[in-house]
């Protein structure tokens, strides 16, 4: 996976040597790293891929992406699905927060890494580091516990969910050489109950696509503009806000044009866990998009057998005429392509329809979020983080969306909604993680510098 340098808000004589690291487990990993890649001006290596993964590695790594999609998408059938739901559940578990404790004791999960890292998984990425002298950014735990066990002292692990499981953290937790990234104060706390030094914790925001940032990190004012006036038809939340707006230097939002209806985006996830709900989407939607009322978009991402069932949906609904105008559908063979539509997507997409995935921290772009059930323990708690911020609805019956989503329209609540993501959310991840990183590079001490591992290894598991 490359990356363009062209996008970088980063001086190229103030970038720090960096190896940035993802791993495919989904797309949430991988869509923050590509943005850092992108400011750090470096390829985005996969962890389970080579020139980090052998033939033995990219089996594991395949193995476990594939047991992983195949529970996420169990879990969502009816019945039959509660068993891998409670099966999800337990591998994602994030113990209660409060009251405030030590909850620094090493789980099962931790230890597994630690047999991963003894089985050799990490001789590459370790071997890669030590050749380069890198900081080491990733967005996945394993590569930042497997250079932490190493003995690399130049590491950056970015979090891309509110809240996290222990898994995160190595054993000894306050002895890790590992700095993190958080997007929420709640992420902070976690990582402190831990165990992490707070020394070793950045409350910096999650990282947002450069492409939809301006040259200072935040999202640009006019596309909110132009988004509040679709949003926000009969102009109802311009009469309740106008003031506030004046007194941040929004400028005056025009009518909504008939020919300019709001465009619809729903992006099921990589695992494509609530696919078929498309289906009575489009079924309730297809008078409005005849009447050319509203745009819809189907993102089926990288899954090609996706992007069919959503045209053969849109046979079954009347809607075939309408494909590439009112309805379109975005799939791409490979990640980096899609990510790269996504995003030219996501540029005029006034409402996003999506599971609390690390999308839910895309509001603050100013995108209204209407939010599918949560799959797993860590999309519940980013559920809950969207909508305490007020940037995130939980969706209506996809079966009557025809006639709830006209509502939120005409009262503006979308367009509420809209404004509070991008006052409420932080929007200025990317360029925090990367002070981050070059303070973690100068910082370094010299046997992190010279690439030195130290070969200590766990104890005993138990």
């Amino acid at each position: 996976m490359g990356a363009s340098s062209s996008l970088s808000p980063v001086p190229g004589t103030d970038r720090p040597p960096a190896t940035v690291v993802a791993v495919e487990m989904g797309y949430g990993h991988l869509r923050a790293a590509v943005p850092l890649a992108d400011a750090l001006a470096t390829p985005l290596l996969p962890m389970d891929r080579a020139p980090l993964a052998g033939p033995e590695d990219e089996a594991a790594w395949r193995r476990t992406r594939k047991a992983y999609e195949a529970v996420s998408r169990l879990s969502q059938l009816p019945f039959v699905g509660r068993p891998m739901a409670a099966v999800l559940d337990a591998i994602t578990a994030i113990p209660r927060l409060h009251p405030y404790r030590d909850l620094s004791a090493p789980t099962a999960a931790v230890r597994t890494l630690e047999r991963m890292f003894e089985r050799g998984l990490a001789d590459r990425l370790l071997a890669h580091l030590r050749r380069r002298g890198d900081c080491l950014v990733t967005t996945f735990f394993a590569p930042a516990i497997f250079a932490d066990l190493g003995g690399w002292d130049r590491i950056v692990c970015v979090v891309t969910d509110a809240d996290v499981n222990r898994v995160w953290v190595p054993r000894e937790a306050r002895r890790t050489r590992i700095t993190y990234c958080v997007p929420t104060d709640r992420a902070r706390r976690r990582l402190l109950a831990y165990g992490v030094p707070s020394q070793r914790i950045h409350l910096t925001g999650f990282p947002l696509p450069l492409e939809l940032v301006d040259g200072t990190g935040r999202p640009p004012l006019e596309a909110l503009v132009g988004r509040l006036r679709r949003l926000d038809p009969a102009g109802l939340f311009r009469d309740q806000h106008g003031l506030e707006l004046d007194r941040v230097g929004v400028p005056s939002i025009a009518p909504l044009a008939g020919d300019d209806p709001p465009t619809l985006t729903f992006a099921v996830g990589g695992a494509g866990a609530q696919a078929e709900m498309a289906r009575p989407i489009l079924l309730s939607l297809a008078p409005l998009l005849h009447e050319g009322r509203v745009r819809l978009v189907l993102v089926a991402g990288t899954r090609q057998e996706l992007a069919e069932r959503f045209a053969a949906w849109c046979a079954a609904a009347g809607l075939s005429e309408l494909l590439d105008r009112a309805v379109e559908i975005l799939w791409k063979p490979d990640f980096l392509a899609y990510y790269r539509a996504f995003n030219d997507l996501l540029a005029r997409t006034d409402v996003l329809w999506t599971k609390p995935s690390e999308l839910s921290f895309y509001g603050a772009l100013g995108v209204p979020l209407l939010l599918a059930p949560p799959v797993g323990a860590h999309e519940r708690r980013n559920r809950r983080w969207a909508i305490q911020r007020g940037g995130a609805l939980d969706q209506g019956d996809p079966r009557w969306v025809g006639q709830w989503l006209p509502e939120l329209l005409a009262d503006g609540t979308l367009a509420a909604a809209a404004w509070a993501g991008y006052v409420r959310m932080p929007a200025f991840g990317t360029r925090r993680i990367v002070d981050v990183v070059r303070a973690t590079f100068r910082d370094a001490t010299p046997a992190g510098r010279r690439g030195a591992l130290t070969g200590w290894r766990p104890g005993p598991a138990g």
